[in-house]
């Protein structure tokens, strides 16, 4: 029996749940590939914060992605029945005099004001190293991720919209009124294939470049932590005295499997801000699709206008994947027109 949607939708990360509830606000029809293959997602941290905390400098569209992101998390916890968003205060610890320095003019900045806490705060936590205290930021948070992505995908499921099976892009032929992919006909195909785009003939050119990340996960009673520590790592609490502890950034390894190399790293730094016990209880890995200008991809195949992709999100998909969805909607069904510097045309020389 064929199959007609308006879009197939390619990955089922917070790209493609995305782009699924903007279709589903919009009235339009879906289904949704996917193989499970890609697994940056489900192993992100989930943190959402607007503000680099290297050298203070702001999230590039911070403000904007929050005010989308937030309401849109919302919804999604009233669709589900369940609880995603945590709002959590992050404190980053200073290492000098001079950070703190740094910290202060920082807040000046009208740009970053509404985010940073222009007073020192003192970590209580006697497990944690902070002899300098540490900088706080408002508007921060982690979405549970795994959750998300768990729920939304037997959601789909229920309801029909789900194809569990690995893509096959030979598959599509494209006419000029709709494409064919086996009994399916539908409009348009939006490809939100993470690092998996690499295998995507359509899009594969694209300077998509995967970096991988690893965390722990520890049990430390004694740290008592309600809020994230960053430092040299970040020290996420999830509850019950376990912490989320990450990342590493490696451009070269491109599985993902954990190493003992990105363990050892991540003990290393982490003795360094903690001085208290604890146990690994979990090692997870992921490769982040990121792209060297560290801004999205989304656009339209350059002689296919049915073949859309939206891609590269980086470390801050919980943050920027509901805005991109928006965007790439309206260029796709209203014209309007992207953000040169989101739109993959910006790599045409390249490709």
């Amino acid at each position: 029996m064929n199959t007609t949607v308006d879009y197939i939708i390619v990955g089922l990360g917070l790209a493609g749940i995305a782009f699924a509830e903007e279709l589903k606000k919009q009235g339009r029809s879906f289904l949704v590939f996917e193989n499970h293959s890609q697994t940056s997602s489900l192993v992100a941290g989930g943190m959402y914060n607007p503000v680099i905390l290297k050298r203070f400098t702001p999230v590039w569209n911070a403000k904007e992605q929050l005010d989308i992101a937030i309401p849109f998390y919302l919804s999604l916890e009233k669709e589900l029945s369940a609880s995603f968003d945590e709002p959590l205060p992050i404190y980053r610890t200073f290492k000098s005099i001079e950070e703190q320095n740094n910290w202060f003019v920082a807040c000046d900045q009208p740009i970053l004001r509404e985010f940073m806490h222009p007073e020192l705060v003192k970590v209580e936590s006697k497990g944690v190293n902070a002899p300098y205290q540490a900088g706080k930021l408002r508007h921060t948070g982690r979405i549970r991720v795994k959750e998300l992505v768990s729920m939304y995908r037997e959601d789909l499921r229920k309801n029909d919209y789900l194809v569990e099976e690995t893509f096959r892009h030979d598959r599509v032929i494209t006419w000029d009124s709709h494409i064919d992919y086996g009994d399916i006909m539908a409009q348009k195909i939006v490809f939100c294939e993470g690092n998996g785009v690499k295998s995507n003939p359509f899009f594969k050119k694209l300077p998509l470049n995967g970096t991988k990340g690893e965390l722990l996960t520890i049990h430390a009673p004694e740290l008592k932590l309600d809020y994230v520590i960053k430092s040299a790592v970040f020290i996420m609490p999830l509850g019950n005295d376990f912490y989320k502890v990450g990342a590493t950034f490696n451009w070269s390894d491109k599985t993902n499997d954990p190493t003992m190399a990105g363990k050892k790293e991540l003990e290393e730094k982490l003795m360094t801000v903690i001085n208290c016990p604890y146990k690994i209880t979990d090692h997870e890995a992921g490769v982040r699709p990121t792209t060297g200008d560290r801004k999205p991809l989304l656009g339209v195949h350059a002689k296919n206008h049915r073949l859309a992709i939206l891609n590269g999100l980086g470390t801050r998909g919980v943050m920027i994947a509901p805005l991109m969805a928006k965007k790439l909607y309206q260029f796709l069904e209203n014209g309007e027109p992207l953000d040169t510097e989101i739109d993959i045309k910006r790599f045409k020389q390249k490709i």
